[in-house]
């Protein structure tokens, strides 16, 4: 047995925090850490494509061909609990989980949101609308938020935060990319990386 949490990482779209933590994994960064599942809710996903080219095995697994939520959820945890999957990563992952699930890998699930939690946050707030309300509301600092899932979107306990400027000019899809490179692409590999070492060392009883 390796001695390395075991992530599975689920996706929507392009994959950008995917291939943040890719990147974070082959740099070293994420130590004690080794994304070994991908999981796909959209046929097509660019994710799909980087988690190929990094050598990660990869899924897809429609709602509508598994016959609804909870289909879809019930394929999800089989493939989770056949790799022995430690920590679940959303990232980018535009489905809301239902409470049996998020019950089920209680803390053993986190999610990256594009703002500073509680602002802008919740259901129905997800790729750009986040971006869209802040500007809409002109506050000068927005962000991101590392959590973990609960049953309230958006509602777990925060793990990680960075702020990011609003600038004169902004538009939703500028502020969107800004706070990608600025913050999501950093405290999200940090977040896995810390808590992959604390896996380990609780799997050894070192805590």
């Amino acid at each position: 047995m390796t001695d390395k949490a075991r992530i599975a990482v689920m996706v929507s779209g392009t994959g950008t925090n995917l291939q943040a933590l890719i990147d974070a994994q082959n740099s070293g960064l994420i130590e004690k850490g080794e994304i070994v599942l991908v999981i796909s809710n959209r046929e097509g996903a660019y994710a799909l494509e980087r988690a190929h080219k990094a050598g990660i095995e990869a899924f897809t697994i429609s709602r509508k061909a598994s016959g609804g939520q909870e289909g879809f959820e019930e394929a999800c945890c089989e493939l989770i609990d056949s790799r022995n999957i430690d920590l679940i990563v959303l990232a980018g992952f535009l489905m809301i989980l239902s409470k049996d699930f998020v019950t089920r890998y209680d803390h053993k699930i986190i999610n990256i949101h594009p703002s500073l939690i509680p602002s802008f946050c919740g259901d129905g707030f997800y790729g750009l609308k986040p971006h869209i309300a802040a500007l809409e509301r002109g506050v000068k600092v927005t962000g991101a938020t590392v959590h973990y899932v609960n049953e309230i979107a958006d509602g777990g306990e925060i793990i990680a935060q960075k702020a990011v400027n609003v600038e004169e000019g902004d538009t939703p899809e500028i502020l969107q990319r800004r706070v990608m490179e600025q913050a999501e692409w950093l405290i999200l590999p940090v977040a896995v990386a810390k808590i992959c070492r604390k896996i380990v060392k609780e799997r050894h009883g070192k805590l």
